[in-house]
């Protein structure tokens, strides 16, 4: 486009005047598209979707792009002689009026086929722009720090802030032809029928659970849920170790390594230290009870069966950040981070009501609750990986007669109910029922005995929401000795009971 000339406004910066180097833009595809918008306002439906007037980097055009976008979306036609009423008719544009300007950027536009790759060009100089911006702030702030502003909050602000520059950049959006969806699809049940057990999802590791829920789905939020001592922690460890334990790796065509099977583990424990998350793991795999680990009340043999689980453990993709008092922003980061340096197939936090919103402290703990659960749902589908989010449950379970948990019973729970993809609670007889022994010797005992013979070493595993498949409940071995869930025995093989398991 020729809008190059003396009668033309210098819209770029002119040559020697600046002693610094201009942002990058293009004025001329800037011009040549608004031509093309002009002359045939179908060109704007192929840039809309994901060009904005703050992309453009001459204010002017950001206007008649806005004026003409708006007259276009509420049917209107977008023509120099209908846009120029709606702009200052005194602007002058190098010599030119408004008028004057519209019509030579109509009369000198290109055809409507190249608009969206003219589109491309804004858009990508603006990406280019923010980037300096970003990279300024960075460098201004670095130098003029607030005393209470550490170095690693400012990290983790320019990461944020480069993710969402990122997350944004994209013009490949809309609608796509239901074909290359269905690919996708077969392609998912191709790869399910390869892996072990058949699964769409990553395998949990146990069997049952994996038959109702087909596996943890990428890009899912599963939220854990139970009351104190029901083990949702240990059901989590339990799976992420599965997972882990599982990992095997492939090559892909582009040199990057991604797991076949299994998968790389993030676990956020904002509860207990790393070396305690350790210890029930080793305690888990060694049968030998984390308690007689910590007070040293172990065999040589025993110490010898920890050695050889720690060795095995080493080799594990497993990652653990122990890190107390995390913002949803400061979690963001860090899994990002993880994906990048490491890869990542699995986050795991423990648990939701530990993290903090990434405003200031909000007196409103349900918003806070609902911006967590929503960035965790963004964050899955970001990372393509199943987020296990841990959850309490609110006091109200203990005060009805059926313990079992219902989705009503989440705290704070709109929005962990409304984001979640599948909410999991975890529910053990045993627990209730061992703190309501009548007095021995009646026969409220003998009926006692009865129930917990029943409920002995066993846990119920409640799915109450699963938007891919069906609710219902899937029943599970547990050893509280060493917080281990497994896949339930048959009657005759279950251990036996004693009087010391009371």
């Amino acid at each position: 486009m020729a809008l190059t000339d003396s009668n033309v406004l210098k819209l770029a910066p002119e040559a020697g005047t600046p002693a610094y180097r201009s942002a990058p833009h293009n004025i001329e595809a800037e011009q040549s598209l608004l031509g093309a918008i002009l002359v045939n306002n179908d060109a704007f439906y192929r840039v809309s979707d994901f060009l904005e007037p703050k992309h453009y980097f001459e204010p002017l055009h950001q206007t008649i792009y806005e004026t003409a976008g708006s007259l276009i979306r509420m049917g209107k036609i977008a023509t120099p002689v209908t846009l120029k009423t709606f702009l200052p008719a005194d602007t002058d544009v190098g010599g030119m009026t408004i008028g004057q300007y519209l019509a030579r950027l109509a009369a000198e536009a290109t055809t409507i086929i190249n608009a969206q790759d003219y589109g491309r060009t804004v858009y990508d100089l603006a990406l280019r722009r923010d980037l300096i911006g970003i990279g300024e702030d960075m460098v201004n702030v670095a130098y003029d720090a607030p005393v209470d502003f550490a170095p690693r909050a400012q990290i983790e602000d320019a990461e944020r802030r480069l993710y969402e520059l990122a997350e944004s950049g994209r013009y490949d959006g809309g609608f796509q032809k239901f074909s290359q969806a269905l690919a996708v699809a077969v392609d998912l049940a191709a790869k399910a029928f390869q892996r072990d057990g058949k699964l769409s999802g990553i395998s949990t590791g146990m069997r049952d659970l994996d038959n109702k829920m087909g596996g943890l789905q990428h890009s899912d939020l599963i939220i854990v849920a139970g009351r104190p001592g029901m083990g949702k922690t240990s059901l989590a460890t339990n799976i992420a170790y599965n997972v882990a334990k599982a990992y095997v790796a492939e090559l892909q065509a582009d040199g990057t390594m991604k797991a076949a099977n299994g998968g790389v583990i993030g676990f956020f424990s904002c509860e207990m230290s790393a070396d305690q998350l350790a210890t029930r793991i080793v305690s888990e795999r060694t049968g030998i009870s984390s308690s007689h680990i910590r007070r040293g009340g172990i065999t040589e043999a025993d110490f010898d069966k920890i050695r050889e689980v720690s060795i095995e453990l080493q080799s594990l993709p497993f990652y653990v950040d122990a890190t107390g008092g995390l913002s949803i922003a400061q979690l963001m980061a860090r899994a990002r981070r993880l994906k990048r340096q490491k890869g990542l197939d699995l986050l795991v936090i423990d648990y939701i009501q530990l993290l903090s919103g990434s405003g200031k402290r909000s007196d409103n703990r349900v918003q806070e609750i609902t911006e967590i659960t929503t960035s965790l749902k963004a964050l899955a589908k970001e990372l393509n990986v199943p987020v296990i989010a841990l959850s309490q449950l609110s006091r109200q379970v203990e005060s009805r007669e059926d313990k079992r948990p219902q989705l009503s019973d989440l705290r704070e729970s709109g929005s962990i109910e409304q984001d979640a993809d599948v909410v999991l609670f975890v529910y053990r007889e045993e627990y209730y029922l061992a703190m309501k022994e009548p007095r021995p010797g009646t026969p409220e005992h003998e009926k006692w005995r009865l129930d917990m013979d029943l409920a002995f070493g066993k846990a119920e595993v409640i799915i109450g929401k699963q938007r891919h498949g069906p609710t219902g409940t899937v029943d599970l071995a547990f050893e509280a000795s060493v917080t281990r869930f497994s896949d339930l025995a048959p009657d005759t093989q279950m251990p036996a009971r004693s009087n010391n398991d009371y």
